[in-house]
């Protein structure tokens, strides 16, 4: 064995070395039908905005990926979800384009839905890219208002990457719940696993950013979920998370939807009766 080798066979993290971890939180190689799942996204997307043109592309910033897509469900005094995407805050092919067939379940269901993007890394760092969700959210109290949602209800949701972002925006003014699906919630792992090749997170980072050092106040409405078929990382990563925040006396929900991988579980979502859309239904405090 030679010196890189067993450098690189020394533990890292939870008794793995460098690459187990990369392995560990690679998504798409081990989940089978991937790429036909995510086109299959696209097609579904493409289709619904489509039917609903109206207020696509609503630019809050001057970079493309600053803008947010709005669903408008048509009911006076509806709550509103907010969706942020995934991709481990750098993969281009994610964005808020391809994941609008989200909102079809729940606008059905009398809740209007909004889709943000926001920049990627390297372009970007995790603490600029909280500070567009922040922004995000400040902008959508405008399209709300213009469509008479009620001001008292949002629940900010989102996926991997984006699970980390709406478990931070917790505490923004106006938000009122999130929903968190197989997110990230300790960034420790992302530092040392290829992730951080392009994100560039420091150990400060990991301290100020991760969701498990920012528990939200115990009057938060929390809700995480993950699939069971999902790797290993990722369910931990909820479990932790939920523990954590049930220990600090918040009222977190935990819920292992079985027989769904990272990519079918948004599936859950997308459809009125799905897992995640009831969830986010509770959190909203609509009548289920």
């Amino acid at each position: 064995m030679t010196q890189i080798d067993a450098a690189r066979s020394i533990p890292v993290y939870r008794e793995m070395d460098r690459a187990a971890l990369d392995r560990a939180y690679q998504l798409g190689a081990p989940t089978p039908g991937t790429a036909a799942t995510l086109e299959s996204w696209r097609a579904r997307s493409d289709a619904y905005r489509r039917l609903h043109p109206a207020l696509l592309d609503q630019a809050w910033g001057p970079h493309p990926r600053q803008a947010t897509d709005f669903f408008d469900c048509g009911v006076a005094g509806a709550p509103t979800l907010l969706f942020i995407h995934g991709g481990y805050w750098q993969y281009q092919q994610h964005a808020r384009e391809i994941f609008s067939a989200l909102a079809a379940g729940l606008v059905e269901r009398g809740v209007h839905v909004a889709l943000t993007g926001y920049r990627l890394a390297p372009e970007a760092k995790l603490a600029e890219m909280i500070g567009d969700i922040a922004t995000a959210v400040s902008h959508l109290a405008g399209l709300r208002r213009a469509v008479d949602a009620d001001p008292s209800r949002l629940c900010v949701a989102g996926r991997t990457a984006g699970g980390l972002l709406a478990a931070l925006a917790q505490t923004l003014p106006g938000v009122s719940a999130c929903l968190a699906v197989s997110g990230i919630f300790d960034l420790e792992p992302m530092r040392l696993c290829f992730v951080n090749d392009k994100l560039g997170l420091s150990a400060d980072d990991v301290a100020a950013l991760s969701p498990i050092h920012r528990l939200p106040p115990p009057q938060a409405r929390l809700a995480v979920s993950v699939g069971g078929h999902e790797l290993p990382e990722l369910r931990r990563q909820s479990a932790d998370y939920a523990a954590a925040c049930r220990a600090a006396g918040v009222d977190c929900r935990l819920r292992e939807l079985s027989g769904h991988n990272h990519f079918t579980i948004l599936d859950e979502l997308a459809v009125a009766d799905g897992a995640l859309a009831v969830e986010a239904m509770r959190l909203l405090e609509c009548n289920l």
